[in-house]
């Protein structure tokens, strides 16, 4: 761990994964440092698993954490939490940081499926998740927000996606919600009124060939077809479990 200071915790932590030759997927690399503990759970047929463990409350204000995971050729990764992150106010004032890195090699196969992050009132969290793919690569992407906990208003949060297949951009998004948040963000235009909001990203060499057509699901939910091999669904709901509903469904339907 970087260290813990009146400026807040510095830390990253790391995983990489790869074929190990026998059938199966190999962790090198399985770091885990400051509030974010990795650790291995039974894993499915060639793929591994990895559950990102809480190890201290954080976010908090003006915390810079990362979480980085590396998939090379051959190997299967899925990244899941054992609960919800909540970025809370903390005693160091100023923005937080939470920071996703994720790479993933021509033939590698990553599903990134962490629980909620809840943006607890006086909390200010900047997310940005940068993933970069390589030609015949997969993923499965999922990214859900919940604006305050239960009978409280949201903190401030800014959620930036961006997603390169082969160095060419395939989606690079914003979102900024929340006290301080341009004006408009909970009007009838962007979230109308709701609390949980989330995507579902799925990249698969085959949609290049077949790509799934748009359509709605329900209505606040959709799927858009991308200039690429990729799908994204985008969902809003009133709470977190119909949220989860909605995006589970839509990965089903693509099974």
């Amino acid at each position: 761990m970087d260290g813990v200071t009146t400026a807040g915790v510095r830390a990253t932590a790391r995983i990489a994964a790869r074929a190990d030759g026998r059938g199966a997927t190999a962790l090198p690399v399985l770091d885990g440092e400051g509030p974010i503990a990795l650790r291995r759970t039974r894993g499915h047929g060639d793929e591994a698993r990895v559950m990102l463990v809480g190890a201290m409350s954080g976010p908090l204000g003006n915390d810079r954490l990362a979480v980085e995971a590396t998939v090379a050729e051959g190997a299967r990764l899925h990244v899941g939490s054992a609960a919800a992150t909540i970025a809370l106010p903390g005693q160091a004032k100023g923005e937080a940081h939470y920071d996703v890195r994720l790479r993933v090699a021509g033939g590698g196969e990553l599903h990134w499926l962490p629980e909620q992050l809840i943006s607890a009132a006086g909390s200010d969290l900047r997310v940005a998740s940068d993933v970069a793919l390589e030609p015949g690569a997969r993923l499965v992407f999922r990214e859900e927000q919940v604006l305050g906990r239960v009978g409280e208003r949201p903190g401030r949060l800014t959620s930036r996606l961006t997603v390169r297949l082969g160095g060419r951009t395939l989606l690079d998004q914003e979102v900024s919600c929340g006290p301080g948040a341009p004006g408009g963000w909970d009007g009838p235009a962007v979230l109308g009124g709701h609390r949980a909001l989330g995507q579902l990203l799925i990249v698969r060499p085959e949609f290049a060939e077949a790509p799934p057509p748009a359509r709605p699901l329900g209505e606040y939910a959709a799927v858009h077809p991308l200039a690429g091999p990729a799908v994204l669904v985008s969902a809003l709901a009133p709470d977190a479990l119909r949220l989860r509903r909605i995006l589970d469904e839509a990965l089903g339907s693509f099974d």
